[in-house]
């Protein structure tokens, strides 16, 4: 997958897990603060992005993987994705 293809997946997935608008999750770059930054992303939904990127990205992300800095901004999260997916 490439990393442009990649960014529109979990941009479309943020969307989709937070129910913010596509507008929104597209307005997204490697700055941009997710965990304490995005007031809809709380600790019950961080479980519910981990289990749809799995499940959409066909990855593995075990407890030891989560950590502050992977939630901490959007190029985190991106990042983290990318590692995964050469890993599998």
């Amino acid at each position: 997958m490439s990393k442009e293809a990649l960014d529109s997946e979990l941009k479309s997935i943020i969307a989709d897990v937070l129910g913010i608008d596509a507008e929104q999750a597209e307005a997204l770059n490697e700055e941009s603060g997710l965990f304490g930054h995005l007031p809809e992303l709380d600790s019950m939904a961080v479980a519910g992005l981990l289990t749809e990127i799995e499940d959409r990205l066909e990855i593995i992300v075990e407890d030891e993987d989560v950590d502050a800095e992977m939630l901490e901004t959007y190029g985190g999260l991106l990042a983290f994705a990318e590692t995964k997916l050469s890993e599998a």
